[in-house]
């Protein structure tokens, strides 16, 4: 037997129960994995609430770090006793063990730690992706960061500033404004009850060529006000709620504005673009250009209260979970 938390209703923390599961076999393609660590994510309270719809009971989490302990048929990718990490669907990382696809799971460089890989590898993967692809920042260029000092934040913060790029911050308390600044942003602005006007002076009036909004629908409309013509709203989580229906001729009247709403799963649903996305973040971690803070931690099985912190903004950068 394993341990795991698993959710048989959606509702608040309190449905996130610790239990006996049996320890699960490896099949053809998949390696199973002893977790060190388990990465805390936003995606995962969308999970549990049932805003994201997943067949109950489950075992939710998408990221984890740990060490390879037997493989199925066909794997090559891995072998047993290889340190690895991964941050992919399906859900299933609130565990002690799992099974997992072995083409989902990377190996991990010497000089990454499990705790520090369970904390990076689906917010660095995400940094990654919106600012190398979804919009490939250019040196010069003043971008606007939301939730400037949560986990994917702060990366996106270090990471823009080491492509070249001047970051305005979005935070919701002085002390967080501080974090903020402390990695990478050149301005941050606590509240966004007057965002657009406080950019425009920021910027001299030219106001941003994107905007990376994880925040949603409180949000949504004041970033889009942010953008330059031609600018892009990437609208990539949903912390106060789901955006809902958008009058796409806003985007016309706002300056021939895009929209995209991405995904990491889209962006890393080739194991070529995993590799490469892990590979970059390796690079930039290991020779410090990203700092990877993991500011709090909990008992895997206190997972309840870790969904509890993180909801009520109690947290800065990235969390883990220990089993």
């Amino acid at each position: 037997m394993t341990k795991a938390i698993r959710i048989h209703a959606h509702g608040g923390p309190e449905v996130l129960h610790w239990e006996d599961v049996p320890t699960p076999e490896p099949g053809p393609g998949e390696a199973l994995v002893h977790h060190a660590a388990v990465g805390l994510n936003y995606i995962d309270v969308y999970f549990r609430t049932g805003l994201y719809k997943t067949a109950l009971p489950a075992t939710i989490g998408m990221e984890a770090s740990g060490t390879v302990t037997a493989v199925g048929d066909g794997v090559t990718e891995v072998a047993v006793g290889d340190r690895v990490a991964y941050a992919s669907a399906p859900i299933g990382a609130y565990a002690t063990d799992r099974v997992i696809a072995a083409d989902r799971l990377v190996r991990l460089p010497d000089g990454i730690d499990f705790n520090t890989a369970a904390a990076m590898m689906l917010q660095g993967m995400t940094a990654q992706y919106l600012l190398r692809r979804t919009y490939k920042v250019q040196p010069g260029e003043t971008i606007l960061v939301h939730a400037a000092a949560g986990g994917v934040g702060l990366i996106l913060c270090q990471w823009a500033r080491h492509l070249g790029a001047t970051v305005i911050g979005v935070v919701s308390t002085p002390q967080k404004a501080e974090l903020a600044r402390a990695h990478g942003a050149a301005h941050v602005i606590v509240g966004h009850a007057d965002l657009p006007a406080e950019v425009k002076r920021i910027t001299g009036g030219a106001m941003v060529p994107v905007v990376y909004d994880s925040v949603g629908k409180d949000t949504f409309m004041a970033s889009l006000d942010c953008l330059a013509p031609l600018g892009m709203m990437v609208s990539y989580g949903n912390a106060s709620g789901p955006v809902g229906a958008v009058d796409v001729g806003l985007l016309g009247a706002k300056g021939s504005l895009f929209l995209t709403r991405p995904s990491l799963a889209t962006y890393l649903a080739k194991h070529s673009d995993l590799n490469w996305a892990a590979t970059d973040l390796f690079d930039v971690v290991q020779k410090g250009v990203v700092r990877i803070r993991v500011n709090q931690t909990f008992p895997l099985s206190a997972a309840a209260d870790a969904h509890r912190a993180l909801e009520a903004r109690q947290t800065t950068g990235s969390t883990v979970l220990l089993p």
